[in-house]
């Protein structure tokens, strides 16, 4: 839901343009912020669904959206739009040497 919501075409025409100055565009250009809202809403929904329960508390909302921004994040650090992200250093150099 995250990855569909910062880097979907269907969201493109309601998604705010990038301009990291204004807090409002960040939220949703981030996949950091929007996935930890992500995991707030299942917190939420847990008892909707049979799929997953949780308790309704604040602490496990704040948990689950923790856990979920986490994995939002960690996975936009290895995957992007072409599949995984490869690094091409070669040798011993780094970059900036």
């Amino acid at each position: 839901m995250t990855f569909i919501i910062v880097y979907g075409k269907i969201f493109e025409d309601i998604r705010p343009p990038k301009d990291y100055t204004k807090k409002w565009n960040t939220l949703w250009n981030c996949p950091l912020c929007v996935g930890f809202w992500v995991g707030v809403l299942v917190s939420c929904l847990s008892p909707y669904t049979e799929l997953f329960s949780f308790e309704r508390s604040f602490v496990n909302a704040f948990l689950l959206g923790c856990l979920s921004a986490g994995t939002s994040y960690l996975i936009s650090v290895l995957v992007d739009d072409f599949g995984l992200r490869l690094s091409s250093r070669s040798g011993g150099e780094h970059v900036g040497d």
